[in-house]
């Protein structure tokens, strides 16, 4: 009798993720997904491949994105844990960029299939410049992952990534969602539907809820009440104007932030916000039970609207 692995379709994961694994917030919903069918099934994370280039408006910004791309790039195919490899290909972001590197995207990944062990592929796709993908890998099976209305990303082109998206849709078998909202909207526009939300490493959080461990380093000296956000400080998540009127109005309280900032230097001039930086996943628990309130001071957007948090 053939083994149930035999059985499949498809002997491994391609991801084409929306994050960057060596410098995103590794609490996302497509890095811990691939890293759990990981223990089960090889997965190539590939990281991902932008939605556009970056504006030249903030020079210093764009020399950052430039330099932190090509070190990722420099990384080669890496086996992480299990199952798990992640992989940078070259690829340059935009319409015009597509048109010029896009018909070296497949051969590089398949390449770097190979090596986690993958030749007969399912495709999970979240980026929108990998839908050409669905075409050039032959996969045995395409996903799609829509936690993320990206053709209402601010800092995108609309237009490009609506066609994208609606390519993606076209392809998918399976289309998987984490905001209830959008797949009840898009119900009858996809071949079949599936609802994911949110979650989190359960035993990591309730340990750090429980443990009354001393708090981290750089948190111990400011003191309470504080109040915490943890995420991406970004133009097209986060709302400073309410953040800054919340700060005004509350001096007494000690406001501590912890993540990457995009925003234009001096944004927040106020004694009482404390800016920490990004930290790795695995402690991110720890210092949110460092808190005494967790806010999420996010804006309104289409894109807001459309995510699960």
């Amino acid at each position: 009798m053939a083994s149930a692995k035999r059985q499949k379709p498809f002997d491994g994961i391609i991801c084409i993720g929306g994050e960057d694994w060596w410098y995103h917030n590794r609490g996302h919903f497509d890095f811990q997904i691939m890293r759990r069918i990981a223990r089960h099934w090889p997965v190539l994370f590939v990281n991902s491949l932008g939605v556009r280039m970056p504006g030249l408006e903030r020079k210093a910004v764009f020399a950052q994105k430039i330099a932190r791309k090509l070190k990722s790039l420099s990384r080669g195919a890496q086996h992480i844990e299990n199952g798990f490899w992640v992989f940078s290909p070259f690829a340059v972001p935009g319409e015009t960029g597509q048109a010029l590197t896009g018909w070296a995207l497949a051969p590089q990944i398949k390449l770097a299939a190979r090596c986690a062990g993958i030749r007969h592929p399912l495709l999970w796709l979240h980026c929108p410049a990998g839908a050409p993908l669905a075409e050039r890998i032959g996969a045995a099976a395409i996903v799609m992952q829509r936690t993320d209305r990206f053709e209402a990303f601010p800092e995108g082109d609309p237009a490009l990534l609506g066609r994208q998206v609606q390519a993606m849709k076209d392809a998918a078998d399976l289309v998987v969602y984490a905001a209830p909202n959008l797949a009840e909207e898009e119900k009858t526009k996809v071949r079949r539907s599936l609802v994911v939300t949110h979650g989190v490493d359960l035993d990591m959080f309730t340990a750090a809820g429980t443990a009354n461990a001393e708090d981290p380093p750089d948190v111990a000296g400011i003191p309470h009440p504080r109040v915490g956000f943890i995420g991406g400080i970004d133009r097209h998540t986060f709302d400073p104007a309410m953040f800054l009127s919340a700060v005004r109005a509350m001096p007494e309280a000690k406001f501590v932030m912890i993540g990457g900032s995009s925003l234009p230097e001096g944004w927040c001039p106020y004694p009482n916000v404390h800016f920490l930086g990004r930290k790795p996943y695995d402690e991110v628990a720890r210092y949110m039970a460092a808190m005494d309130v967790l806010i999420m001071p996010w804006n309104q957007s289409e894109w807001i609207k459309a995510c699960n948090p």
